[in-house]
């Protein structure tokens, strides 16, 4: 098996694994309600813990991966996130829970970003928008996961066994990675010092260009991520009077509906740019068509909820774009940093949605989990308002220039 392929196969499983521990409470969710007594902003605060843990590593995170590169730094924290996992797990408290998810969360900070640098350093850059579309449908394939499947087994299981198993799964995906990825070249043995990375990290988070490169992606991926991992099942239940059943399998068609869009765009983007339109445009435009399903959702338009699911999915998922796009403008040796830093503002905005969204729900009475309509198509008309905001600064005129 080539090098390359080993790098593909492996780093998109830690990245599966990921996106399984980003949306395991959309099922967890209503029992951990139930068993717990929790209101819509203990849950939100609960499930995006894993958003903070993953916020407050990236910068570090970020150093590791130039410093001892992606084999070895993704292999040994995907051990932080299974064990995360057995106190998750094994906990009878809200507290306990709170430490596990916060755990997993740091554990699984480089998946995505060991992947990319991985790819970038064996695979030629015409190829990154391609090959990285398809590590995040692979990793989709964990939202997909969550909603059947995951209901499914929690009919014959309970959401503690279910994270037992997926601790093991963590320990062996790291195993994989360690064992079956190819081992860093010299560049890796005299690492820069820490003081000139910090610098490096300090120059891109003061760079101007680069908030304006990912102000629309970051806040897109931030709420489209957010909803996904969490607010999905509830808007399908509360808003759309759907049972659990049919929301289990909306969940579902989101996951396959986003691995499609992740391959698809992908391969447009790089028939886009022949066209002349490069990937500042495409992947705006896909992220508009993305903000106009969103409206259309909360105006309950007369439209299938599978097409507008399929649609959310689709053009939701071109905030992935802006990696490719930024690997083309920042110098392979801030790859690391570029990465990590984009994950930071992304799950910290996912962090806030979560919080935010669970909060303005909170503001209407609910019973027993539930929430009239009127308190979920609030939050979503918040966060609707913020992308269009981030929207205008993104295509404000002279925002690209390159470099």
């Amino acid at each position: 098996m080539s090098a390359g392929l080993r790098v593909f196969l492996f780093f998109s499983l830690g990245y599966l694994v990921s996106y399984l521990f980003r949306g395991v409470n959309i099922g967890f969710g209503p029992i951990l309600t139930q068993e717990l007594h929790l209101s819509a902003s203990d849950l939100g605060t609960l499930t995006s813990l894993y958003f903070l843990g993953f916020s407050l590593m990236q910068i570090p995170a970020g150093i590791f991966l130039d410093t001892w590169g992606p084999r070895r730094v993704n292999a040994i924290m995907l051990l932080v996130a299974a064990a995360g996992t057995l106190v998750y797990g094994l906990s009878d408290s809200l507290a306990g829970l709170m430490v596990g998810r916060l755990l997993i969360g740091a554990g699984v900070c480089v998946c995505l970003g060991a992947a990319f640098q991985a790819l970038a350093q064996t695979h030629p850059l015409s190829r990154l928008p391609m090959i990285n579309g398809l590590v995040m449908a692979i990793g989709g394939l964990g939202g997909v996961l969550v909603g059947s499947p995951l209901s499914w087994a929690l009919g014959y299981t309970s959401w503690q066994v279910i994270s037992m198993g997926l601790a093991v799964v963590t320990v062996v995906v790291s195993v994989l990675i360690w064992f079956g990825a190819p081992r860093e070249g010299t560049r890796h043995r005299q690492a820069p010092s820490l003081a000139s990375q910090l610098r490096g990290t300090w120059a891109l988070l003061c760079d101007a260009r680069y908030w304006r490169l990912v102000s629309l992606p970051a806040m897109a991926g931030g709420v489209y991520y957010g909803v996904q991992s969490l607010w999905v099942r509830p808007y399908l239940t509360d808003v759309n009077g759907v049972d659990v059943e049919h929301a289990a399998r909306l969940v579902s068609l989101l996951g396959f509906s986003m691995m499609a869009g992740n391959v698809g765009l992908g391969i447009m983007a790089r028939r886009m740019e022949r066209w002349g339109l490069g990937l500042y445009g495409f992947g705006g435009v896909c992220l508009l068509l993305y903000l106009l399903t969103q409206a259309l959702i909360v105006l309950r338009a007369p439209i299938p909820l599978e097409i507008l699911w399929v649609c959310y999915g689709v053009f939701g998922s071109a905030n992935i774009l802006v990696y490719a796009l930024l690997a083309g403008e920042f110098p392979p040796e801030l790859l690391g940093r570029v990465a990590s830093t984009t994950n930071l503002v992304m799950f910290l905005i996912i962090f806030a949605c979560q919080v935010g969204m669970g909060w303005v729900v909170d503001w209407w009475p609910g019973q027993g989990g539930v929430y009239p309509p009127v308190a979920h198509v609030t939050a979503w008309g918040v966060v609707l308002a913020l992308q269009v905001i981030a929207a205008v600064w993104y295509f404000w005129p002279g925002a690209h220039r390159r470099r």
